[in-house]
């Protein structure tokens, strides 16, 4: 599914002998009606980021203080603390860091103080607005990696087509607003306020208010005399115009691509700044000479692996892959072509038949596919013209030398739900198959196990657990985390592994006899020399809804911190998708405690998770559901024996589920409700058997 780049290269060169141009070709494809297979794909990528035990530890470095979009916003998911955007390192050795606010104020942080270097919205009052669209305002910032010497930084922000009557470089038709690149310079670069001069590089029109001008930025792996150095790439959306939109396919609108310009020169159509010679369609009839890649519908975020000088970038989807290319000169990522590795249909008969396989001859096309890739997974009876809650934001290749655990992983995450993901950079090879990802604990300063929404505070108004998650990173390449959610932001200062710490000692072993055992309906067990066997599947019960049938250990104490190990088989058919065997621990009575599914299936809320039972129906508390419809990834797809590995923490609340010997478990919760309590084994109303059971534990 995937294209090697020799093979890319070969097609190209090919095209170029038969006397086509690649800008010819990518122009063409947007006519092309699209080769696709029959049957639609609903779920392109079936598995879940499996759960890593590593774990951030996480330090509040800053707070910013209150501020608001203007005008005042219709869409409140813009209602935040502050909308802080990214956090970088001002490159001339003062250690001071620049955080922008979508409302309209340059920061620059010092020992973790901030305070306001420039105020953008007033500069360009009253055309500056940040209260239409989840972008829009003062975006980014980007400082001249000579910004010692010459002072210049490149800011973005947006205007109101309506409000102004300066013309725009380029525009999608009926522009509702502007992307600006302003150029200031310093008069002391070294002051902590700013005074100076401004002056506008680049300003482009939208026709919809979003997925506008997303980031700007220098190449930080690029050094004096190399030819990228001093060249400011611009990641432009596709204007939000839906998905009818073909502008991310011509060469000739900027819109939906990456751009590289050199803020310097002086040949482009505006005369106000470079066109590079070395970009890849300069000298392409029809082409613009700004353009570094195509085929995009939300680059959001960019980043270079300063180690090895790839360039990697999170692009978020439409209907249901979110994506990270590693991008190369003159590549096309497809849209709205293609999403990820997927045929889009912008056309469809029915509104949910977007995505197809690719052709077997999908080669000839020339387009790049994700180094890694999630999907939305949206809830049973999704409105699939509605948006689902999923975004990619994209991060960086750690090379710092802080969290050496993290050397050489790429670290990024969901913007809406806080999650915080990982690849090996090793493993991101394009023409590939993708890397697989993996979801990082977090953990507070004290150590205490976190998720973003725990540390970020209330969501957004209509949506509770909205984290607006970024990443940035300092000069040293240490990481840093932020939230718009309550503008603050967090430096990672080490890692450590979740439920990591010693459960005690003391030991119970030879578990199988039946005096051993309390289940709840004996007739339905059988017990022999090596096995606990639950032999008759279990019905509803009055009460709370919880396991149907299951045995409770006898033998020992109840247990404070615990560790439960024992192998594992589901009994019932393989062709049962909902096939699912317990492990019970901190029980305390028939109404009371937690246990471990483990099932086949992972697509609904009562499957494959942890769960408390509380004098209550039973509650997940694990942190791998979506939400929506999809949990862990299947603990058994089987008819053999598996490993099982349960660990309880009642002091921090810590729980994990390891199967199979895996370093990482399959499942994590925090949970602090019950602090001690027996161990067991059971199911709903399936059947199956435990056998080589060893408790190890504290006794309460």
């Amino acid at each position: 599914m995937r294209i090697r780049d020799a093979s890319t290269s070969r097609i190209r060169r090919a095209m170029l002998t038969a006397g086509l141009t690649t800008a010819t070709v990518l122009l063409s494809t947007v006519a092309a009606t699209p080769a696709r297979a029959a049957t639609a794909t609903y779920d392109p990528i079936p598995e879940m980021p499996s759960q890593s035990g590593l774990g951030l530890v996480l330090q509040e470095y800053a707070s910013f203080p209150q501020s608001s979009p203007n005008p005042a916003p219709v869409d409140q998911r813009l209602v935040r603390k502050a909308r802080i955007n990214t956090i970088s390192e001002v490159p001339d050795g003062s250690g001071r860091l620049a955080v922008p606010d979508l409302n309209g104020n340059l920061y620059l942080v010092s020992n973790g103080v901030p305070h306001v270097y420039l105020d953008v919205a007033n500069t360009f009052a009253p055309q500056f607005f940040s209260g239409r669209g989840l972008g829009q305002g003062f975006g980014y910032v980007a400082f001249d990696p000579e910004f010692r010497a010459n002072g210049r930084f490149y800011t973005l922000h947006t205007e109101q087509a309506s409000a102004t009557t300066v013309v725009p470089d380029y525009a999608q038709p009926n522009t509702i607003y502007h992307g600006v690149i302003t150029e200031w310079t310093a008069t002391d670069p070294a002051a902590g306020t700013f005074t100076g001069t401004h002056r506008e590089v680049l300003r482009i029109g939208f026709g919809g208010q979003i997925h506008g001008i997303q980031e700007i930025k220098f190449n930080p792996t690029a050094k004096r005399h190399d030819g990228d150095y001093g060249l400011l790439y611009l990641a432009v959306g596709d204007g939000g115009k839906g998905v009818g939109n073909t502008d991310p396919q011509n060469l000739g609108m900027p819109h939906g691509k990456l751009l590289r310009i050199d803020p310097r020169g002086h040949n482009s159509p505006n005369g106000k700044y470079g066109i590079p010679a070395s970009n890849p369609f300069v000298a392409h009839a029809g082409a613009l000479g700004e353009i570094y890649s195509i085929g995009y519908r939300d680059p959001h975020r960019f980043s270079w692996d300063t180690a090895t000088g790839k360039l990697y970038l999170g692009h978020i989807g439409e209907h249901a892959v979110e994506s990270i290319y590693e991008v190369r000169a003159g590549d096309n990522m497809g849209w709205s072509e293609r999403e990820g590795s997927f045929v889009f249909d912008r056309n469809p008969a029915n509104p949910c038949d977007r995505l197809y396989p690719l052709p077997a001859d999908d080669a000839k096309n020339g387009y790049v596919y994700p180094v890694a890739a999630y999907d939305h997974d949206p809830a049973p009876g999704w409105n699939c013209t509605s948006d689902v809650g999923v975004a990619v934001a994209g991060g960086y290749v750690y090379r710092g030398h802080d969290v050496p655990a993290l050397k050489g992983k790429y670290i990024f995450g969901d913007l809406v739900d806080g999650r915080v993901l990982y690849t090996e950079a090793k493993e991101m090879r394009r023409g590939q198959a993708p890397a697989q990802i993996h979801r990082l604990s977090l953990f507070d300063a004290a150590g205490r196990p976190v998720r973003m929404q725990d540390l970020s505070g209330p969501g957004a108004p209509g949506d509770p657990n909205r984290v607006d998650l970024r990443f940035g990173t300092d000069a040293a390449g240490e990481l840093y985390i932020l939230a718009k959610a309550n503008a603050k932001v967090w430096k990672v200062t080490g890692t450590r592994t979740f439920a990591d710490g010693n459960v005690g000692h003391a030991k119970v072993r030879n578990t199988t006899g039946a005096a051993n055992w309390a289940p709840v309906t004996p007739s339905k067990w059988q017990f022999t020399k090596d096995e606990v066997i639950l032999a008759e599947a279990g019905t509803s019960r009055p009460g709370p809804r919880r396991p149907f049938e299951y045995a409770i250990l006898n033998a020992g104490p109840e247990w404070k911190s615990v560790e439960i190990e024992a192998q594992v088989r589901l009994d019932t058919p393989v062709e049962v998708t909902n096939r699912d065997v317990i492990i019970v621990f901190g029980w305390q009575s028939d109404t009371q405690f937690y246990y471990a599914h483990l099932s086949t299936d992972n697509t609904i809320y009562p499957h494959n998770g942890i769960f408390k039972v509380n004098n209550g129906d039973r509650e997940r508390i694990e942190y791998q559901w979506n939400g929506r419809s999809r949990g862990a990834n299947p603990a058994i797809t089987d008819a053999d024996w598996h490993q099982v590995r349960v660990v309880h923490l009642p002091a921090t609340g810590e729980i994990a589920v390891y199967v199979d010997g895996s370093k990482d478990p399959l499942m994590t919760a925090k949970d602090t409700t019950f602090g001690s309590g027996r161990v067991g084994f059971g199911s709903f109303d399936n059947v199956g058997r435990i056998r080589d059971l060893e408790v190890k534990g504290t006794p309460a």
